[in-house]
């Protein structure tokens, strides 16, 4: 299955993008090609772009405190696995502990890197990495993979806390959702949300075999669903049938 997810707020959507960084850059650390590890770094900078946002490291701290409480009032209910709970209380417990610990924001220390902030300076400009503008660069992509790694490796750690903060937290809020059915009306489907439960990601889960594209709106009142498929040249067209769903409403 493939999940679509939409967040109706700022701070989630902050998230499920550094998370998509975190995951790219994870793909390509491994590899061994120079223009992988280029790749590597230029999903390097974009993280840092994502992390520098003053309000991402308070945003996380508040959602693992709020998926403390909320956990904490499982305790002593008889339905619930009390190892397991325990074991979650006590994965946000570190996460938490660790971002406490990081000092500024996430990647700050990489900043005083001159060799790093020379290269990021370049990246974003067309053809901007190449040997006569960068030779240092250049000479560095033509050491061997297990250098370029290590090299990588070193640079990365420094956001461990902030991944394994946003992994818990975004972990946490997609267990919690619990899926239902709907049936998409000819291609558009709306519910409303009410004001009972505050939402913050929605996700729908569709069979790759049906070559469907839902496109989400909403807010914390209503969300919004229409069905799209791509023709040959790769353009969307709604979707004339009734189609089944699952969908996952997460708070």
């Amino acid at each position: 299955m493939i999940f679509y997810e939409y967040p109706f707020n700022e701070g989630i959507r902050t998230m499920l993008r550094l998370e998509h960084l975190l995951a790219r850059l994870a793909a390509l650390l491994p590899r061994e090609a120079a223009l992988d590890h280029h790749h590597a770094l230029v999903t390097l900078f974009e993280i840092l772009d994502v992390a520098s946002r003053a309000d991402l490291k308070s945003d996380l701290l508040l959602e693992l405190d709020r998926q403390r409480q909320q956990l904490s009032t499982y305790r002593g209910n008889p339905s619930i696995a009390e190892q397991v709970l325990e074991r979650a209380i006590g994965q946000i417990d570190h996460a938490h502990q660790q971002l406490l610990r990081l000092p500024g924001k996430a990647g700050q220390s990489l900043a005083g890197n001159e060799w790093l902030m020379n290269v990021r300076s370049r990246i974003s400009i067309p053809g901007g990495t190449c040997s006569f503008d960068l030779p240092g660069y250049f000479a560095w992509q033509h050491e061997a993979p297990e250098v370029r790694r290590e090299d990588l490796q070193r640079w990365i750690t420094t956001l461990d806390p902030l991944a394994d903060a946003l992994t818990v937290c975004l972990a946490l809020l997609r267990e919690g959702g619990v899926p239902q059915y709907i049936v998409v009306h000819g291609g558009q489907f709306q519910q409303s949300l009410g004001n009972s439960r505050s939402f913050q990601l929605v996700r729908i889960a569709v069979d790759p075999a049906r070559r469907l594209v839902p496109e989400v709106s909403g807010n914390r009142l209503l969300v919004s669903v229409r069905l799209m498929r791509a023709d040959a040249d790769r353009r969307l067209k709604p979707v004339p049938e009734d189609v089944r769903l699952e969908m996952t409403l997460c708070a």
